[in-house]
């Protein structure tokens, strides 16, 4: 697939759609209006690629509604050069967001057959996050710790603590918080043992997938 002048059309006004909202972070936005979204899809679902709605890919897993990937982004407020934790890579539609925010992304898919496919589709677009690992999300990435910013986009039964304990003090994590639909909660580590948590609207994600699963 090649990316078109209709194509950025559509992403023009997708941004728009999304301004509507409620969005208004010019930086996540232009995001939006910059990354080829039809092209993290298979090309036969080319038509969905900018409505604003989730959309299945492989390994019985969905690419985020644009909406809820603006919103979780706006949320983890990242800055250029902050380090970022992202559990459940997908598609990488989120991971190219985080990058065109110009930060350093780590990032973890849990899929195995997803994990090669956006491996490889990373390498041909040239998105160059930090660090690209298949494994489990719960457990994080201690060795890379502490994280400015954590980012989950998979529904969690709870907050997992080995996440907390990767948060740097001053940082933010937006999780999805719950079984069958989740609350987007934002947590923001004011000390070594202190948390704050906002609960930020209902969402609806795929479960987080681990080792015990």
């Amino acid at each position: 697939m090649r990316d078109t002048l209709k194509h950025k059309g559509k992403r023009n006004q997708l941004a728009r759609t999304l301004e509507a909202k409620g969005i208004r972070h010019q930086g996540v936005l232009e995001a939006i209006r910059t990354i080829p979204r039809h092209l993290f899809m298979d090309s036969g679902f080319e038509d969905h690629a900018y409505q604003d709605k989730a959309f299945p890919i492989a390994a019985e897993q969905t690419i985020s509604q644009p909406y809820t990937v603006a919103f979780q982004t706006v949320l983890l407020d990242p800055k250029p050069g902050d380090k970022i934790l992202e559990i459940g890579t997908g598609s990488g539609y989120q991971t190219a967001v985080l990058l065109h925010l110009k930060t350093r992304v780590f990032t973890i898919e849990r899929q195995l057959e997803l994990f090669k496919k956006t491996n490889l589709f990373f390498k041909k677009m040239g998105y160059r996050p930090k660090k690209f690992i298949f494994g489990d999300g719960y457990k994080g990435m201690p060795e890379e710790a502490p994280f400015d910013g954590i980012i989950v986009t998979a529904g969690a039964p709870e907050i997992p603590k080995a996440l907390l304990s990767q948060l740097a003090i001053g940082g933010r994590m937006v999780i999805p918080v719950g079984v069958e639909s989740q609350t987007m909660v934002l947590v923001q580590r004011t000390s070594e043992k202190e948390f704050e948590k906002q609960d930020c609207g209902a969402f609806r994600f795929v479960p987080m997938l681990g080792d015990k699963n």
